[in-house]
């Protein structure tokens, strides 16, 4: 595992965007921006001056300060450079097509994240960038990306709900998958904008009491039904004093950091 900084390079018109992934690599050690444009032919030029490891491209480049700007262009003439080394390339699209991923993945395009997606975030994009580092270029190549991405995300699930299995909340109670789905999101997306209720009730379709409610009544049941040994023993952190339970954010605070340490 290589522990230098990753060097990233910013291609995106989207000046705020720009700005939430320079603020979001400030805030990690593994992460390094080396250079921020909204053009693919200045674009081209930090990939040779720079040497970026991993490339973030804006497929819609539209309001780029240098007039016609084309993320399909960049990725034809990034071939033609002949590299020594092949870049990480992920594009970010508002664009929900199969045809337009599959037309990005026969140029080259590792991975696609859609952004109207409730997930994404900058940090989403960045944590991907250090999961694909750790991928042996052959299996990259291959193809599989998203089956290895897929993968990580199973393991993180299946962690989370033995953890949850353990102190008695069962897959069978209605706030089950909201704390599943809360655990997961925060895990993933540290830097977002987005409350993880408001989350959940964008996904569920749910309101934020009916969401809140199931949360709450589920550590309510794990509280009320479970032996107290197991409690204490897989949930170490301090329990509000005059309820004697821990409130929904603290809960799923807890086990976003417990999980983070054992993936």
């Amino acid at each position: 595992m290589d522990d230098k900084p990753m060097k990233i390079l910013i291609i995106e018109d989207d000046i705020n965007d720009c700005n939430k992934f320079i603020d979001c690599a400030k805030s990690r050690n593994d992460i390094e921006i080396v250079a921020v444009t909204d053009s693919d032919i200045t674009g081209l030029k930090y990939v040779q001056t720079k040497s970026p490891e991993g490339i973030v491209l804006d497929l819609e480049l539209n309001n780029s300060t240098t007039g016609n700007t084309d993320s399909l262009e960049f990725l034809s003439n990034l071939k033609k450079l002949r590299l020594k080394y092949e870049p990480i390339v992920i594009v970010t699209t508002h664009v929900n097509s199969k045809r337009t991923y599959e037309i990005l993945h026969r140029n080259g395009v590792d991975l696609i994240l859609y952004k109207d997606h409730p997930n994404y975030s900058s940090n989403l994009v960045l944590n991907h960038f250090i999961n694909l580092r750790q991928i042996p270029v052959e299996v990259a190549k291959g193809g599989s990306v998203e089956d290895i991405i897929k993968e990580s995300e199973e393991k993180i699930s299946d962690c989370i709900n033995h953890e949850l299995e353990l102190i008695g909340i069962t897959s069978n109670l209605k706030g089950r998958k909201y704390i599943h789905d809360a655990i997961l999101y925060l895990i993933q997306n540290e830097d977002s904008d987005l409350n993880v209720i408001k989350y959940l009730t964008t996904i569920h379709k749910k309101s934020a009491t009916t969401v809140t409610n199931g949360i709450q009544n589920a550590i309510y049941h794990a509280w009320r039904t479970s032996a107290i040994e197991d409690l204490t023993k897989y949930y170490t952190a301090r329990v509000n004093y005059e309820t004697g339970i821990p409130t929904t954010m603290e809960f799923l605070y807890y086990y976003r950091d417990k999980v983070k340490k054992m993936i």
